[in-house]
């Protein structure tokens, strides 16, 4: 595996990714935000070029320097051949196995590599799969995948921001406390410093109360991801997770800035949370191995 560098590679590669979604959702995400400004300080590997098999995404070495920061510490991966990701997960150039990190992928098929090499390396996986969720966009945002999604029936919400003194607003760093504080994944000082530079760096978009405090929010992360979703149980039922989907689909649309989601299972509340904006189930799935070494257990 060796780092891509040059931009016009790293656009052509990006072209291709496009044609291989919904697998290649994640290393796309990330390659979008590498190629614009590189706020998360990403770099890009491949197994050959042009003709590649495997892209990891991945931060650079000096971005990493806490072995125990697992939410920095990510590998977005998408891969041709399976068969090869063992070898390729091996290699300590590629993957750091003395640190706490993540892979993550939309390919199932990456889980049985991903095992192998951690029990090798004596590393604890924790696995989760959950629903990938794509937004349908004009035809631009299309993809030529041939895969088959099942089409959310979403229902339409009341478009006035207004209503009921309640206003949309883009948060800032000042708003990282509270979401972490409701964040399942975080609750840590790590998930928190996490938390401010995704705000500092990308969108994150909420709903003020009458009072105007956050009441609904979403945060997007470094492969394009809307994550750490969530409405305070006060204001639940009213349309306010809708809300801010309908205006993040507006913005993320008008500025060609790719975006998807997951979803931990099947239940109508975790479906109605999207239904201003037609999303579909891809069956690849969202898959994420938590892996530690056992020092660190």
């Amino acid at each position: 595996m060796f780092v891509l560098q040059n931009s016009l590679i790293l656009e052509i590669l990006y072209k291709s990714l496009k044609k291989n979604i919904p697998e290649s959702t994640k290393v796309y995400g990330a390659l979008f935000n590498i190629k614009h400004k590189n706020p998360f300080k990403m770099e890009v590997l491949v197994d050959a070029w042009p003709d590649y098999q495997m892209v990891i995404t991945r931060p650079q070495k000096q971005e990493m320097k806490d072995d125990q920061d697992h939410y920095t510490n990510t590998y977005q991966i998408f891969t041709k051949a399976t068969d090869k990701l063992e070898e390729v997960l091996s290699c300590s150039q590629v993957i750091n196995w003395e640190q706490t990190f993540q892979i993550q992928g939309c390919q199932e098929g990456l889980d049985e590599a991903v095992r192998k090499v951690a029990t090798s390396k004596s590393v604890q996986v924790d696995y989760m799969k959950n629903m990938l969720l794509m937004p349908e966009l004009s035809k631009k945002h299309k993809t030529s995948s041939n895969y088959n999604m099942e089409l959310f029936e979403m229902h339409k919400v009341d478009d006035n921001n207004k209503k009921g003194n309640f206003s949309n607003m883009f948060l800032d760093t000042s708003h990282a406390g509270l979401i972490n504080e409701h964040w399942a994944y975080g609750k840590n000082e790590r998930s928190l410093k996490y938390i401010e530079r995704c705000l500092q760096d990308f969108l994150g978009f909420g709903v003020l109360g009458p009072e105007g405090e956050l009441v609904s929010w979403v945060v997007m992360e470094q492969s394009c991801e809307l994550r750490m979703g969530y409405t305070i149980p006060k204001y639940r039922s009213q349309g306010k997770m809708s809300q801010v989907f309908h205006y993040l689909e507006k913005y993320l649309s008008q500025k060609e800035i790719p975006f998807y989601a997951h979803r931990a299972g099947y239940k109508e509340k975790h479906l109605k949370i999207l239904k201003n904006v037609d999303f579909k189930i891809c069956p690849c799935g969202w898959h994420q191995w938590k892996c530690t070494p056992k020092k660190y257990c």
